[in-house]
C-alpha cells in the first residue's frame, strides 16, 4: 500500500511538471516525456524477465507474457477508463484529439503492421529491435520539433510555469528526475507485493505475470491519465496513453532481445513458443483495431465500451480458441473501419507528413484539415 501511494504521488508530480513544460516545448513532446517516465516500471520488470531468460529459458515466456499483457491492458482497460472518467466529469461522449497526435497514430500503425511479422519468425530478434527503434526515433524526431503554444495552467503547474525561464527549467527537470527515480524505486516491490498476494490467493503464476504485474507497473500511466481526464483534459489523457503505447510497442518490444542477448551472450533473439506467438498476434490485432478507431482522431464512449468488452472476454476466458476468435474479430473490425474511413486515412497520413516536413523546416501552404463523422 505504501509503495502504491508513492507511485500515486509521483503521478501527480509528473502531471504538474509536464503541464508546466508546455511553456517551453510542444504538448506532444511533453506528453511523450510523461509517457516514457510513467512506463519505466514496466520496462524494469520486463527487462528483468528477459535478462533472466538469457540464463534460464523457462523465463522466456514470462518476458513475452508481461509485455503483451501490459500492452493489452493499456488499450483494453486504460483507454476505456479515461473515457469513463472524462464522461463522468464533463458528460461529453467523445474525446477529440489534436492534429499533432496524427504522428503518434501513424507511428503506432507502422509499428503494428511490422509486429504482425514477429510471430512467424519464432523469436523477437535484434533485427526487430533495429526496425522498431527506427520507428520510435522518427516519432520523437517529429514531435520534438513541433511548435509550442501558450498553455492554460492551473494550480501547481501554474506556479512552476510562471517561474523565470532558468529556474522553471531546472525545477521541471528536477521534478521529472525525482518522479522517475521514485517510480523505479517503488515499482518492483509494489509489483512483487501484488504478485505474492495473488499467489497466496491461489491465482495461476502465468496469469499473475501477464496481468497483475503489468497492472502494477502500468499504474503510474493510468493514474496520470486519470488525473488529466478528471480535470477535463481528455485529449491530453488519451495522448499520454497513446504515446505510452507507441514507446511500449517499439522500445519495449525491441528491448527484449537486447536484454536477452546481453544475458545469454547470443544473437539469436528471444525465442517464442506457440503460446507466446499467439499472444503477440492477439496484441498486434488489438493494436491495429485501436489505430483504426483513431483514424479520425476521435474516441467515443461507444468505442470505449467495445474496446473494454473485447478485452474482458479474452481476460475472462483465457483459452487458445478465444484468443484466436478475438484476434479475428479485431482484424475484421479493423478492416471494416479502414474501408469506411478510407478518406480519413489519407487525411491522417497527410497530417503526419505535414508535421514531418515542418520538422524538417519546409515551408508548407496552410491547409484546412477536417475529418469525417464517426
Amino acid at each position: 500500500m505504501l509503495f502504491g501511494l508513492t507511485i500515486v504521488a509521483a503521478a501527480f508530480l509528473l502531471s504538474w511538471a509536464a503541464e508546466a513544460a508546455e511553456v517551453d516545448i510542444s504538448q506532444t513532446l511533453a506528453i511523450a516525456v510523461i509517457a516514457l517516465i510513467a512506463v519505466l516500471p514496466e520496462y524494469a520488470v520486463d527487462m528483468a524477465f528477459a535478462w533472466k531468460a538469457g540464463q534460464d529459458p523457462e523465463f522466456a515466456p514470462y518476458a513475452v507474457a508481461n509485455m503483451t499483457g501490459a500492452n493489452r491492458l493499456l488499450i483494453g482497460l486504460g483507454w476505456p477508463a479515461v473515457i469513463a472518467v472524462f464522461w463522468l466529469r464533463t458528460k461529453s461522449r467523445r474525446i477529440l484529439l489534436e492534429g499533432g497526435h496524427a504522428v503518434a497514430v501513424v507511428a503506432l500503425g507502422a509499428a503494428t503492421l511490422y509486429s504482425f511479422t514477429i510471430p512467424f519468425s519464432g523469436a523477437v530478434g535484434l533485427y526487430d529491435t533495429l526496425i522498431l527503434l527506427a520507428i520510435f526515433i522518427g516519432y520523437v524526431y517529429v514531435i520534438a520539433r513541433a511548435p509550442t503554444e501558450a498553455p492554460e495552467l492551473v494550480g501547481p503547474a501554474r506556479s512552476i510555469g510562471s517561474l523565470p525561464r532558468r529556474q522553471r527549467r531546472v525545477t521541471i527537470g528536477a521534478v521529472f528526475l525525482f518522479s522517475a527515480a521514485t517510480i523505479l524505486a517503488s515499482a518492483e516491490p509494489f509489483a512483487e507485493g501484488l504478485v505474492e498476494s495473488g499467489g497466496i490467493l491461489g491465482v495461476d503464476e502465468f496469469l499473475l505475470v501477464q496481468w497483475l504485474a503489468p497492472l502494477a507497473s502500468e499504474a503510474p500511466e493510468f493514474l496520470i491519465a486519470g488525473i488529466l481526464a478528471f480535470r477535463g483534459r481528455g485529449a491530453v489523457a488519451i495522448g499520454v496513453l497513446l504515446s505510452s503505447k507507441v514507446n511500449q510497442w517499439t522500445l519495449l518490444v525491441g528491448g527484449l532481445p537486447v536484454a536477452f542477448g546481453l544475458s545469454s551472450g547470443s544473437l539469436g533473439g528471444l525465442p517464442l513458443d506457440d503460446r507466446q506467438a499467439l499472444e503477440i498476434m492477439l496484441t498486434a490485432a488489438q493494436s491495429a483495431f485501436a489505430v483504426a478507431l483513431l483514424i479520425s482522431l476521435t474516441l467515443s464512449t461507444r468505442q470505449a465500451v467495445l474496446l473494454f468488452a473485447l478485452f474482458a472476454v479474452q481476460f475472462a476466458i483465457p483459452t487458445t480458441t478465444v484468443r484466436v476468435v478475438i484476434s479475428v474479430v479485431y482484424l475484421v473490425l479493423t478492416l471494416g473501419i479502414v474501408v469506411a474511413k478510407r478518406a480519413d486515412v489519407l487525411t491522417l497520413v497527410r497530417g503526419a507528413r505535414t508535421a514531418y516536413r515542418a520538422a524538417e523546416g519546409a515551408t508548407l501552404p496552410e491547409t484546412e484539415v477536417s475529418f469525417g463523422d464517426e
